[in-house]
C-alpha cells in the first residue's frame, strides 16, 4: 500500500504535492512500481497534528481519489469521518482506511457496512493531539490484540462482513518505541485474530530512533526491512513510502518462504 498525503503537515511526505495533477501522478507512479493499493490522506495523523475541517479534508481528497479511480488505480481512502468515507467510495475509493477503528466517528462502520467496500481497523487510543498522553500498556501485544478483537467484533455487529475486515496495530499511535518492537514481535498474536493484517512502520519515529537518522526519508531501507520481516511473518500487507523498496525485500522473503 503506497502512502500518498495530500497534506501540507504529515510528518514524511506533508506539502510534496503542490496541486491534484502532481499527487495524481505521484499515485499512478506508485501502482506502476508496485502499489497494490494507494491509500490518499487529506488529514495528517502524526503525533501532535491538529484536525482539519471537514470541507477542507474533502477538498484534499476527492478530487485526487477520483483522478486516480479513473486511472485504473486502486484507491484506499485514508479518514476517520464517515462523509469523506462516502465520498471518496462514491468516487472510486475501494476501501476505507480509517485509523480510529470506527471509535472518531460513531457513523463509520455502518457507513462502511452499508458501502461494501474493505476496511482497515487500526488500535486507537486518542486523536493525534493526545495520543501520546495514552501509552501506558499492561502487556502491549495482549492489550492491542484484545482491543482488535474488540473492533473486529464491532465492526460483524455493524454488517460489514469479517472478511472485509483489515487489522492494524497501529505501530506508532499512542505507543513508546519499545511498544512498536514488541508489536512487530508479536505479530503470530495479531495474526490468529484474523483475517488479514496491515503494518504500517514506514519511516516512523522510532526506526529513526533506533538507526539515529532523524530525517524521515532517510528511514526507508529500515522500512523496507520492517516489509520482509513481516511479510515472512504472513501479514496481508504493508503501508510504506518508498513502494520500490519494499515490494523488493517482500518479493525476497515470499521467494524465502516458497523455498522451504
Amino acid at each position: 500500500m503506497g502512502v500518498l498525503n495530500v497534506t501540507p503537515d504529515s510528518f514524511s511526505d506533508g506539502g510534496q504535492y503542490g496541486d491534484v495533477a502532481e499527487a495524481v501522478a505521484a499515485g499512478i507512479a506508485m501502482a506502476a512500481t508496485g502499489a497494490q493499493w494507494v491509500d490518499v490522506g487529506g488529514e495528517s495523523t502524526r503525533p501532535g497534528a491538529a484536525r482539519v475541517g471537514l470541507e477542507t479534508e474533502l477538498e484534499r481528497v476527492v478530487p485526487v481519489v477520483s483522478a486516480l479511480a479513473q486511472a485504473g488505480v486502486p484507491v484506499s481512502i485514508d479518514t476517520t469521518r464517515a462523509a469523506v468515507a462516502r465520498a471518496c467510495v462514491a468516487a472510486g475509493a475501494q476501501m476505507v482506511n480509517d485509523v480510529s477503528g470506527g471509535l472518531a466517528d460513531e457513523q463509520m462502520l455502518s457507513t462502511v457496512a452499508g458501502l461494501e467496500v474493505d476496511y482497515v481497523a487500526m488500535h486507537w487510543r486518542a486523536h493525534s493531539a493526545h495520543m501520546q498522553e495514552f501509552t501506558m500498556y499492561t502487556d502491549v501485544v495482549d492489550d492491542v490484540a484484545r482491543a482488535l478483537s474488540h473492533r473486529l467484533e464491532a465492526c460483524e455487529r455493524a454488517g460489514i462482513d469479517p472478511e472485509r475486515v483489515i487489522l492494524d496495530p497501529g505501530l506508532g499511535f499512542a505507543k513508546q518505541p519499545h511498544h512498536n518492537w514488541q508489536l512487530l514481535h508479536g505479530l503470530p498474536r495479531l495474526l490468529a485474530i484474523g483475517p488479514r493484517v496491515l503494518v504500517g512502520a514506514s519511516r516512523k519515529r522510532f526506526l529513526g530512533e533506533l538507526l539515529d537518522k532523524p530525517e524521515p526519508a532517510d528511514r526507508d531501507v529500515a522500512t523496507a526491512a520492517v516489509s520482509a520481516l513481516a511479510a515472512a511473518q504472513g501479514v496481508w500487507g504493508v503501508r510504506v513510502h518508498d513502494v520500490v523498496g519494499s515490494r523488493d525485500a517482500v518479493r525476497v522473503a515470499q521467494a524465502w518462504q516458497e523455498a522451504r
